[in-house]
């Protein structure tokens, strides 16, 4: 009976909450160090977490994260672009409330900008259940000096206002959390759309740039610039875009993301496994974004194989750690010495958007080569047969590219060619891949004359004829219709072939 009586007087003293739980709020003269891991605050609902993350080999950024997520999702930074050193390191609520963030050397880093002033001499900062850090008096009737949802970072979440004065700014990968190319904001015309603003241009890209405003769904008759989605996952912005996620209703905590890729997507999180699901995207296309793949490259993409991104003809990948740089012309093909000459090369089912400094309607092939042969500033050209005539598209840069079977456009690169036998130079250091750039659409996979053969069994079922040679049914190993083009010139194998 006393043993009984001692064990249950000593369970409610085990069981009770430690003070090292951590708090939701820090009062004025206090401070989170990056030396001490446990420095965070915690929202009382215990779905976000706010504190110093790690980014990389003593670099930390300070941060507001989904704590129950499987890799610690950030939906906010203070110092993305700025990270801070592993040591020393601190945000200091300082006397009179003022918030700043300092390095391992006490330079001030980053400063929350109040938007409202204060006599009171107690001001606190605190993680609120819906993850907006925010900076007040601790009077629940004074109004909030600062708070993170006043100043996004590449994430929205619920209940959370995008206006004229914010803006969403993608991060430059999973691991990066620096500013990238990519933004969302509302545009001088009042609507709400997603701009690539690389290093050297710029260009929105949705909604459909090609398309008037009232045919996307959307209106410029507003001025309040206000978008929001709510805990159901309903969104709604004064430009007359609405959506629901594909789960819409209360449960799943959300958030509306510009992801490393251009694409704006809704997520809902399950938090018995920390995984996100997508539950609404602004493309299903990724080769729509523009600046995907940089400059003088082709964005491709398949279900199965995802997206992928190659240079054009005569051009090396510029980075190969990041595609966003584009690709750069071969030092092989710099004009020099007598022996030197302007051709084209050509890669088919391709569009390029924008940068044509002129448009030729119903021109034949020759004369837009002798049009961009005469330009300095072409690049090459875009050839479209559209509403039965052939246009020339010039263009002075090879941005937007891309690839896909039901494009009707061909790229002319103009490229140096050796005049002594009319072939493109291959550069000194290429290897067999790429050589390959200019025996097929390079980048794709490449087929032999007996592969093709086999597929079209010797050529036997014709489906189409053209100026250039005869098109037959074809059946590939995947078990995959092609439609497969012979020239009329090819008919001697593989040599000849490849040579066309």
């Amino acid at each position: 009976m006393d043993f009984s009586l001692c064990f249950f007087l000593i369970l409610p003293l085990f069981f009770t909450p430690s003070s090292s739980t951590p708090p939701s709020s820090i009062s004025e003269g206090s401070s989170l160090s990056v030396d001490r891991p446990n420095d965070v605050l915690t929202s009382p609902n215990g779905v976000f977490t706010s504190g110093f993350y790690r980014v990389g080999d003593n670099a930390f950024i300070y941060a507001v994260w989904f704590a129950k997520s499987f890799d610690r999702t950030v939906v906010w930074t203070a110092n993305r672009d700025q990270p801070v050193n592993g040591k020393g390191s601190k945000l200091l609520l300082q006397k009179g409330g003022e918030l700043i963030l300092t390095d391992a050397g006490k330079n001030t880093i980053w400063t929350a900008t109040a938007t409202a002033t204060t006599t009171s001499t107690s001001v606190q900062l605190s993680l609120n259940d819906a993850g907006n850090l925010i900076l007040s008096t601790s009077s629940n009737t004074s109004p909030i000096l600062w708070q993170s949802f006043d100043s996004p970072t590449n994430t929205l979440l619920p209940h959370q206002l995008l206006t004229r004065y914010t803006t969403l700014i993608s991060s430059r990968s999973e691991k990066n959390y620096s500013s990238s190319f990519y933004k969302l904001f509302f545009d001088n015309i009042n609507v709400l759309g997603l701009l690539y603003s690389g290093p050297e241009v710029s260009s929105i890209y949705w909604p459909d740039p090609w398309l008037m405003v009232w045919d996307t769904g959307r209106t410029t008759y507003n001025s309040s610039k206000v978008a929001v989605f709510d805990s159901s996952g309903h969104f709604r912005s004064s430009d007359n875009l609405e959506f629901n996620s594909s789960d819409y209703g209360l449960g799943p905590k959300r958030r509306l993301t510009l992801d490393t890729d251009g694409n704006l997507r809704l997520y809902s999180l399950n938090e018995m496994t920390g995984n996100w699901t997508i539950t609404w995207q602004a493309t299903s296309d990724p080769c729509r974004v523009h600046g995907i793949c940089g400059p003088n490259s082709i964005c491709s993409y398949g279900s199965g194989a995802g997206r992928g991104c190659f240079c054009v003809p005569g051009y090396r990948i510029r980075n190969s750690s990041d595609w966003s740089y584009g690709c750069e012309l071969d030092q092989g093909y710099y004009l020099s010495g007598d022996d030197q000459t302007v051709d084209f090369v050509s890669m088919g089912y391709l569009e390029l958007y924008g940068y044509e400094y002129d448009v030729y309607k119903n021109h034949t092939l020759k004369s837009c080569k002798e049009k961009c042969l005469n330009s300095a500033i072409c690049k090459g050209f875009l050839f479209k047969f559209e509403e039965g005539v052939y246009n020339c598209y010039a263009k002075s840069q090879l941005l937007n590219g891309k690839s896909s079977p039901n494009l009707l456009g061909t790229l002319y690169v103009k490229l140096n060619v050796s005049v002594k036998d009319n072939m493109f130079r291959t550069p000194k250091d290429s290897g067999p891949d790429a050589q390959g750039y200019f025996l097929a659409a390079f980048k794709f996979k490449k087929f032999s004359y007996a592969e093709i053969k086999k597929a079209t069994r010797g050529f036997k079922e014709e489906i189409g004829r053209g100026g250039y040679g005869v098109v037959y049914k074809g059946t590939l190993l995947d078990d995959r219709v092609a439609a497969i083009k012979r020239l009329n010139d090819a008919k001697e194998g593989e040599a000849e072939f490849l040579a066309e």
